[in-house]
Order: C-alpha cells, then structure tokens, then sequence
C-alpha cells in the first residue's frame, strides 16, 4: 500500500469512528455505500467518482461559515479564507474552460440554470424595463412599477429541448419552475433518425422568436453544434444558453472542440461539477463579460449562503481536470461509450439514433418487450445500476419509460476499458433477453413488476465480479 493509500484509510476509518461515536447507524450506512458501490457495474451517465481529495475537501469547518455576497463583498464579516477558495476555484474554472467569468455559488444544475435565466431576465427586460420607468434601480419602483415589470419578466419566451428528444426537465418542461415563469415551446429531433435537425430548430426559432434559446442535453447520444445553435440564436435576437452538465468534463478534456465547445460560442454556460466532471455535487455558471454583473447576483436573487466547503472541493476537482491525464480520461469516456454502443449494435439491440459520439449510449427495451422500469428493475437486481429514460416519441410516458440510459464515465474512472464494456453489453444483452414482463392484479400487462429468469442475477453479479476486482474503486482504501 502506497503511503498516500494509508493516509487516506487511516482519515477515513478514523472520520468513521467518529461519525460512530454520535450516530453508528449513519457511519454503517457510509461503510455499505462504498461496499454497494465498489460491488456494482455503475453506468449511471450522471454520476461517477470523485478522488478522495475531493470527497476530503467538503468534510471540514468551511461548512460552519456563511458568506453570503461576492469574493470582497460579503455581508458576513470573517471571510476572507472562503474569498480565497472562492477566487481559487473560479480561477479554475475559467483557465480550464477558456471563459471570460465564473461564478462557482451554485448549489446545484438546477440553480444554476435559475441563477442563467434570471440574469437573462435582469440584463435583457429587466434593465431596460427600469431605464424607461426611470428608475435607477427596483428599490425606486412603486407597486404599479412593479406590476408592470413582473408582467414583462414573467411573459419572455424560452425555446429548449424536449425532455423526450433528451433535453431535461430545466429546458422548460411544463411541471418544472423553468415551464412556469417562461412562456415555452420546445424543439424535438428527427423522427427518423432521432438526430438533432437544425433547420427545423431555425423555423421553430424563427416562428416562436425566444428571448432564450437553451442548447444542451442530458439524454442525447450525439454532439451538439453549438456555432449553429449560435448562428439561430442571432437571426431571431435570442440569448443563446448552453446546459453542459453532461458533458462539462468532455470540454474540459479537450474531447469537445471548435464548434463542439460551447464556451466561445454561447453567451451563459452553465454546468454541474460532478458527473463526467467528476467533482464534488454542485453547480456552476460560465458567462460572457456582458453578463457578469448579472449572474455575480445569484446570491441573494437565486442562491443562499454559499457552501463554503463544496466550492473548495469544486476548486481541487477543477485543479484536476487541468493535469493532463484528465484529458487522457476524457478520451477514454468517449472511446468507451463507442465500444459499449458497438457491444449492444452486435447483439442486435436497438439504440436511439444508432449509436453514440459522447458518453451516453441509450437504448430503446421495447424490442425486449419491457418497459424502461422494468428493464431498470431487473438489472439492478443483477447488480448493474442503471436509470430508465424516455426516448423520443415514448409510447411509456415519463414514469415508465422505453429507454435505458447508460454513461462511460464511471467506470471508466474505474480504469475499464473496451473489451470490459464489450462485456457489459453482452451481460445487458442477457438480462434483458431472460426479463419478462409480469402481470397486473386484474390480470393484464404490467408496466412496472417483471419476472427475471432462473439463476440470471447471480451469473451477471458474478461476471461483474471478475471485472470490478480488476479495477478496485479507490484502490488501497481499507477501512479498519
């Protein structure tokens, strides 16, 4: 064991004893985690493993401060260590991914996509709602003002993608805060071939005329040309938005350039910090010069107090993704992604738009006769984590799905490679192929129980066992 491996056992087993000494429960729930985890083929495209300087990083006294404001203005006196880490991160940020500002304060994706649509909102009706009412800023608005601008800020047009196109439910979907204070429309992909079809994202653009155009995804297995996006965006006068989430960490490991990065082409980039990431769970906002002023108000016109402590394990993970070996792992997700794709292609399963060039492969059960929960189900019963999503035009609705995402970035963290995604497919394949749908209580076909063959669990829990003791997760750590 490498003495940086005992450092790491010895901290963790010790935090543990700790954490014991007040609630055992609590750190026996943390000890079967990363058992369940280390035991599990994880193909979750949203998830994946941060290094233990990142996990470290949130579990210190950072968590006890507030500091509500911005790096120098805060309205907390005692700051000026979470300054530093704030400053340090969005250095970072803006190094790694060529951006002219960051602001690191989001909690998560969604409130960053908050903290992006109202600092649309504030720069693009906002400002000039008050300059023709005469006011230098809300606190001069009288009720009657404010009636006025809310009706102004409340009836702006937002065009994103469809949820069941792979856009997520931020972009505008009706149930989600983004559907509410926007007037939406949504643009799908093409019916035949599930890709992405920009002329008619043009017509749509052109009919609606959004004040935000929002591009990004969080279930569509193909790039995006984002300086098209750019060029629709300009002809109707709308702020172009990019949701990275997904695949920030593609960007960042050079995997995604020229018209494939959003950054030189969008006017507010937003992300999360985990996922192909890899970082600690939070969010983040990347913006032009000229809205700057406006996202650096998230807190107090989205946010809260900032966590302290997650945008210092922002700061380590961003400092990680600038070594080059992250770049090497970038390279990797996407290449895995291609060879899990090729597994399912060979053994005739069916995927939307046919294949993959990022990191998601999603794939359409109904040729295994099984609903997404269904197919979600019996593969978490033979130990491979998955989540069902829907797939364009989804006969199963939201809840039950068709489709089954899956994403490389996980276990390609774990040192997988392409004959071990070969060979997920293959065990994907034979799961499914033994799955059959159960019945209702009146009799009928069920959407969600399932009956999974004799003996299929435990071989695929057994399969996986082969490959998952070839690449440890956090090889080294032991707890005592």
């Amino acid at each position: 064991m490498s003495d940086l491996s005992s450092l790491t056992s010895s901290a963790y087993s010790q935090a543990l004893e700790v954490i014991a000494s007040v609630e055992p429960r609590i750190a026996e729930a943390t000890r079967q985690e990363l058992a369940d985890q280390r035991a599990s083929l994880k193909l979750i495209a949203s998830e994946n493993y941060a290094s233990p300087a990142v996990l470290m990083t949130m579990g210190t006294w950072f968590s006890d401060k507030y500091a509500e404001g911005t790096v120098g203005h805060r309205f907390y006196a005692a700051c000026q260590n979470v300054d530093t880490v704030e400053s340090l991160a969005a250095e970072h940020a803006r190094e790694l991914f060529g951006a002219e500002y960051a602001y690191v304060q989001p909690h998560s994706g969604i409130d960053a996509n908050l903290v992006a649509y109202w600092s649309i909102l504030a720069n693009r009706v906002e400002s000039p709602a008050l300059e023709k009412l005469g006011a230098k800023n809300v606190s001069e608005l009288t009720e009657a003002d404010w009636e006025s601008l809310r009706a102004e800020l409340g009836n702006q047009r937002l065009l994103g993608m469809s949820l069941d196109a792979g856009g997520h439910l931020t972009h505008g979907f009706r149930p989600n805060i983004s559907g509410k204070m926007f007037h939406q429309q949504q643009y799908g992909t093409d019916p035949e071939t599930g890709l992405l079809d920009y002329d008619a994202v043009r017509a749509k653009a052109k009919e609606f005329k959004p004040l935000v155009l929002v591009a990004g995804y969080s279930a569509y297995p193909r790039r995006v040309n984002f300086a098209k996006m750019r060029e629709i965006a300009d002809e109707v006068g709308a702020v172009l938005m990019v949701d990275m989430a997904h695949f920030a960490g593609l960007v960042a490991g050079k995997v995604f350039t020229g018209d494939e990065n959003p950054v030189p082409h969008a006017d507010i980039v937003t992300t999360t910090t985990h996922k192909s990431l890899r970082g600690p769970r939070g969010g983040m906002v990347l913006a032009t010069k000229e809205f700057a002023a406006d996202v650096d108000r998230g807190c107090p016109m989205v946010l809260g107090g900032p966590l302290s402590h997650v945008m210092a394990a922002k700061a380590v993970a961003l400092a990680e993704a600038r070594q080059p070996a992250f770049q090497s792992y970038a390279q990797k997700v996407a290449d895995n992604a291609q060879s899990l794709a090729e597994g399912f292609l060979k053994r005739d399963a069916r995927l939307v738009t046919g294949g993959t060039d990022n990191h998601i492969v999603l794939l359409d059960v109904t040729s295994f006769g099984l609903t997404g929960r269904q197919a979600e189900s019996a593969l978490l019963d033979a130990g491979v984590v998955t989540n069902r999503n829907s797939i364009p035009s989804d006969p199963n609705g939201a809840w039950y799905t068709s489709g089954i995402r899956f994403g490389t970035p996980a276990l390609t963290t774990r040192g997988f490679g392409h004959d071990e995604f070969d060979k997920v497919a293959e065990l994907v394949v034979n799961v499914l192929s033994n799955t059959k749908p159960g019945t209702t209580k009146a009799g009928g076909p069920s959407k969600a129980s399932y009956e999974l063959g004799d003996g299929v669990a435990d071989n695929t829990r057994a399969a996986s066992a082969e490959m998952l003791d070839k690449h440890p997760l956090y090889p080294g750590l032991e707890l005592a």
